[in-house]
């Protein structure tokens, strides 16, 4: 795969993708974005191959997570909106948003666990990237901000997220105040699952791999679809549709697998991998 935003090595079941433009404390640009989501697709595509995908860990070059859009692609869609002619055609400016937004559904979706390994700079849009991951690791140096409504914009793709991981009061003041979190403070609104100092974070990162890849890939799967459905659907509503999600894992070869290898004392086989 041919990458110039990005980096991606797989070791084992694990997909490390990293933000690769350090000379802007990796600002997300349209080539990043594409390049996102065309490496999410290709690993969601190893699903059931050997050497699958089971994990992706997102992380930045050089000591910065994403310090949001890339203003050059924001400067280019303000300047075509202005040449726009009247009428129906697509405005510039919405179309990059949506694009991001749309990024960040196809990561919130996928199948596979997400982790994010958060060092320095992370704010706006990279924010909100590390709000859609499974798992989100926090270097001490991490510096979390909400930029857009002193800049005059909205948080619009990012909105969604944050409400999700952090609940209504939290997101909404963060959001009024274009708020401002050092690691411990994210850790505190639970925006980050845990904090590391800069020796420690690999270690913290490996036991989550390896808490994860102990897991079976289509329990996995199947319970992060089902919890996106519990956020919006009250619980007696999933009763059925639970029971019987459970009764399909419990009869597949991973529920066999597992109860058989609980049963002898042993690892099941997708832990051996």
């Amino acid at each position: 795969m041919n990458l110039e935003a990005l980096h991606a090595e797989q070791t084992g079941a694990v997909l490390h993708i990293t933000l690769n433009r350090p000379e802007s404390r990796n600002a997300m640009s349209l080539k990043m974005v594409a390049e996102l989501r065309q490496v999410l697709a290709a690993a969601e595509g190893t699903a059931g191959k050997d050497g699958a995908v089971r994990v992706l860990v997102l992380r930045g070059a050089g000591g910065h997570f994403c310090a949001g859009a890339d203003l050059k692609d924001m400067a280019g869609a303000r300047m075509r909106a202005m040449q726009k002619p009247e009428g129906d055609a697509p405005d510039p400016i919405a179309q990059v948003n949506a694009e991001f937004g749309e990024l960040c559904v196809a990561y919130a979706q996928t199948p596979l666990a997400v982790v994010a390994v958060l060092e320095g700079t992370v704010m706006g849009g990279g924010l909100g990237l590390a709000c859609v991951a499974d798992v989100a690791i926090a270097s001490e140096t991490a510096s979390f901000r909400l930029p857009e409504t002193s800049l005059g914009v909205v948080p619009a793709q990012i909105a969604p997220f944050l409400v999700e991981r952090l609940g209504y009061s939290q997101a909404k003041r963060l959001a009024v105040t274009g708020g401002r979190l050092d690691a411990g403070a994210a850790l505190a609104i639970g925006m980050v699952h845990a904090v590391a100092d800069s020796a420690g974070l690999q270690a913290q990162l490996d036991q989550v791999l390896a808490d994860i890849l102990a897991c079976a890939p289509g329990a996995v799967a199947a319970t992060k679809a089902l919890m996106a459905r519990a956020r919006l659907a009250p619980p007696q509503e999933l009763v059925h549709d639970a029971a019987a999600i459970f009764s399909h894992a419990a009869q597949s070869p991973e529920g066999v697998e597992g109860m058989t290898a609980f049963i002898q004392k042993r690892k099941p086989d997708w832990a051996l991998q």
